[in-house]
């Protein structure tokens, strides 16, 4: 698995049209807080007892094919390394993890979106 910041994801998805692009965040965050634009939900972990999605990596090869690449963001970069490791294990070839992901690492105030992510550099989102 390849870690991309997410100004590098950015200008990887605009260089490759070709990849598929998922937010493993729940389906309350990706509408609530927001989720970039282009990008496919399939959830890693959801709601309501937060348990991993044991269809994840089917629902991933519904939505593309093992050597198309695969791009990975969820809030912080932990989730989406999670799940690129389950789909590397699938057989997945070209996993890529947003790093910092859309809502970027906690401050020392325990904050998000104040030090880097996704939302943090300009990147293109939207909200439901």
């Amino acid at each position: 698995m390849k870690h991309l910041k997410p100004k590098e994801a950015h200008e990887f998805l605009r260089a490759h049209p070709e990849a598929v692009f998922i937010d493993v965040r729940s389906e309350w965050e990706y509408l609530f807080v927001g989720h970039p634009k282009g990008a496919l939900l399939i959830p890693w972990v959801d709601g309501p007892n937060w348990e991993r999605n044991p269809e994840f990596v089917a629902h991933v090869k519904r939505a593309t094919s093992i050597d198309r690449p695969v791009v990975l963001i969820c809030r912080s970069g932990n989730r989406s390394r999670d799940a690129g490791k389950a789909l590397e294990e699938a057989g997945f070839t070209k996993v890529y993890n947003v790093e910092h992901g859309f809502e970027g690492d906690l401050n020392e105030d325990h904050q998000r979106g104040k030090l880097n992510g996704w939302r943090f550099d300009g990147l293109p989102w939207e909200q439901c």
